[in-house]
């Protein structure tokens, strides 16, 4: 069934939506998500105050629509690279281009990175609506690493039946991951995915520590020195 055009209210309403959240992710450039008043957007984009009301009701609500909105373009990005990958069955250049375009993102996006993963905005708590998109990449690693698994290139690991050294606290989110990776990550063991759980962190964190100068004085080439980083990691999933 084909979905009926936009009205011209509803086409008015998505851009001016649009050009609010513009002026949001404009105002994080000089401050932080803290920092961010519906006042301060109203002023940048010409509104009163009551009437960025009727579009967000709330901060909270435009930290939210801001959330997804970043979790959404990383995710695309990430999803974009691997798709690139004209060897599909080449599930280690998959998982580098993969791992490439989640850095490169986060460096010409450096605000929307912090607002993602730097410090929680005091008293905001994200809801669920922001999960899927917040998976989107790491969704998309474990689906790599079940290719890999199903080609003979890594070790699946052990059973749910077997022990592992994941305590119950990962498990629940192991599980979270498997429920929303779809088909491939559902049948993964959850050692397998843990394992990935740990590489996701690793990536993120060297991620962080590039944008928020960690590195400086100890690596020249952060670009290098990440792609580095991602294939050692690719290493320890367990190839066999």
């Amino acid at each position: 069934m084909e979905q009926k055009a936009k009205t011209a209210r509803q086409r008015a309403r998505a851009e001016i939506t649009a050009e609010i959240l513009q002026a949001a992710r404009t105002r994080l450039t000089q401050a932080g998500p803290g920092e961010l008043s519906l006042r301060a957007v109203a002023r940048d984009v010409g509104m009163v105050s009551s009437a960025v009301y009727r579009y967000f009701p709330s901060r909270d609500d435009l930290l939210t629509a801001l959330l997804i909105e970043a979790y959404d373009e990383l995710g695309a990005a990430a999803e974009a690279a691997d798709d690139a990958v004209a060897d599909r069955d080449d599930a280690a250049a998959r998982w580098l281009a993969t791992c490439r375009a989640t850095r490169t993102w986060a460096v010409e996006h450096p605000h929307d990175y912090a607002l993602l993963y730097g410090s929680p905005v005091t008293g905001y708590a994200a809801p669920r609506d922001t999960i899927v998109p917040a998976t989107r990449v790491i969704v998309r690693l474990v689906e790599i690493v079940m290719a890999a698994v199903a080609a003979g290139a890594i070790e699946p690991g052990t059973s749910d039946d077997e022990p592992h050294p994941f305590d119950p606290s990962v498990r629940g989110a192991v599980e979270a991951i498997r429920d929303l990776g779809g088909p491939s990550a559902t049948e993964a063991p959850a050692e397998l995915v843990g394992r990935t759980l740990m590489a996701w962190s690793t990536i993120f964190g060297t991620i962080s520590f590039e944008l928020w100068g960690h590195l400086v004085g100890s690596v020249s080439d952060h670009e290098e020195f990440f792609d580095g980083v991602a294939a050692r990691l690719w290493t320890d999933l367990g190839l066999s």
